[in-house]
């Protein structure tokens, strides 16, 4: 006769078959990710599609949308008309004549617009020195075998091309002289587009200023790569104005070096260390990336582990749902400031409660750290609760990274960082940034000192 296996036993087996489980998930979690980094569209894989997809294009009705529509435009250049046959093309009977419709269409001049200056030099009669005249569509005073060269239309269209587009100096080449019949070597448009950084200095150092006298700045930070050596791409975002820098290093000294110390807005970040160095700022953690962690944490923790991370993520949600109601109308200041405290006490709660595993001990020492930066947004309503700004300024640049893995020169990172935020300032305020870097290099060049 077999006796009844004891509690010990039963409890043992049971945590037995729960290890075995977690063993199997993570490998298989482990195995998947090895896969996928050894295929070569990895980064822009999207895993298997869903069972039941959504249905593509517009939703019928009222949620069509706004339907796409050309306005014609306000200027006619050239005017064509489009006879009737004389002959019907099916029966071959006589046409009349009915009325008269409309049609626009918008071309590309593929003829390039050669210009000849000539230019006039004389002497002053008083010092001696050379004079030499200068017109508004001039990019440079250069002259002899440096004469030809390209407009300043041309030019801004070839950083466009390269920071924006993404496209290979040896594709821009080739896309002038197909496009256009314009002739450019890869090395000359490598010179135009740090010839246009050089001259974009006195702009990108007001854009580093309009972001040090912003109310808010929004940071993030990305791996960039500099003569294949690792290096670091910072991105500012302010109210206003967009500032990128390619640094050496992951240090807090970038944003040291833009707002300075004694920086007294706020600031909202993912909750790098450096950042607290910024005593006199208010501080907003990214929730999302706090809701990251306490997702992937779950992904793992079984039983009671699981309880911490699944509540710390209920009272952040509980946190942006506030913030909406708020924002419409529906519940009042006061009614949100009362909510934040009863928030701040149910996180102080959670924090020293039983955690079970070092993963959980360390998100909670992280939380306990920075409790007073959780909830600074119900605090100012209007500010956000995430870092997402600085996350799309710098989506630009890993998509570059991708496609040609960084800088080869440490002149072509900072080229790199102070045409991206030309060009992201000027989308920030609606201006054509095309326009803007043409006049910039219409104006006469004037020397500049460039940090080391």
């Amino acid at each position: 006769m077999t006796s009844a296996p004891c509690r010990n036993c039963i409890r043992r087996d049971q945590q037995i078959a729960e290890l075995r489980a977690q063993v199997e998930r993570l490998t298989q979690l482990l195995e998947e990710q090895r896969r996928a980094g050894k295929r070569q569209a990895a980064p822009f894989a999207k895993g298997p599609p869903k069972d039941e997809p959504k249905k593509p294009g517009r939703k019928p009705g009222k949620d069509y949308g706004t339907k796409a529509y050309r306005e014609p435009p306000e200027h006619i250049d050239e005017t064509y008309e489009a006879p009737l046959p004389d002959v019907c093309p099916d029966c071959g009977g006589p046409v009349e004549e009915t009325h008269i419709d409309l049609q626009y269409q918008v071309e590309i001049p593929r003829k390039p617009i050669h210009r000849q200056f000539n230019v006039h030099i004389g002497c002053c009669k008083g010092c001696q020195r050379r004079v030499q005249g200068r017109h508004p569509l001039q990019t440079s005073d250069a002259l002899g075998a440096a004469a030809a060269q390209l407009g300043p239309d041309a030019q801004a269209a070839v950083v466009e091309l390269n920071k924006q587009g993404g496209m290979a100096h040896g594709k821009i080449s080739r896309l002038l002289k197909s496009l256009f019949g314009i002739r450019l070597t890869r090395g000359g448009s490598v010179h135009v587009v740090l010839r246009s950084a050089r001259r974009c200095e006195p702009v990108y150092a007001a854009i580093c200023e309009s972001v040090a006298q912003s109310p808010w700045v929004v940071l993030d930070e990305t791996g960039w790569r500099v003569g294949g050596h690792g290096a670091w791409l910072h991105t500012l975002v302010g109210s206003e104005a967009t500032a990128y820098v390619v640094d050496p290093t992951r240090s807090g000294a970038v944003a040291e070096r833009l707002l300075g110390l004694d920086y007294d807005g706020t600031m909202i970040h993912d909750g790098w260390s450096p950042y607290d160095n910024f005593l006199h700022a208010q501080h907003q953690q990214c929730l999302r990336h706090l809701l990251n962690r306490c997702d992937g944490l779950l992904e793992t923790a079984t039983r009671g582990a699981a309880r911490f991370p699944r509540l710390i993520g209920e009272l952040l949600r509980s946190a942006l749902a506030l913030r909406d109601q708020h924002a419409a109308g529906q519940l009042s200041s006061h009614g949100l400031a009362v909510c934040r405290g009863r928030l701040i006490t149910d996180l102080f709660d959670a924090i020293f409660s039983w955690k079970r595993t070092p993963a959980n001990d360390r998100l909670a020492q992280h939380l306990w750290n920075h409790l007073d930066q959780l909830l600074t947004f119900l605090k100012f309503p209007g500010l956000d609760a995430t870092n997402w700004r600085a996350e799309l300024a710098i989506r630009f640049g890993v998509i570059l990274r991708k496609v040609w893995g960084g800088s080869r020169t440490w002149v072509g990172a900072r080229a790199q960082a102070v045409l991206m935020s030309v060009w992201r300032t000027s989308s920030q305020n609606d201006l054509n940034a095309l326009d803007l870097l043409s006049s910039v290099l219409r104006r006469p060049p004037t020397p500049i000192s460039l940090p080391p």
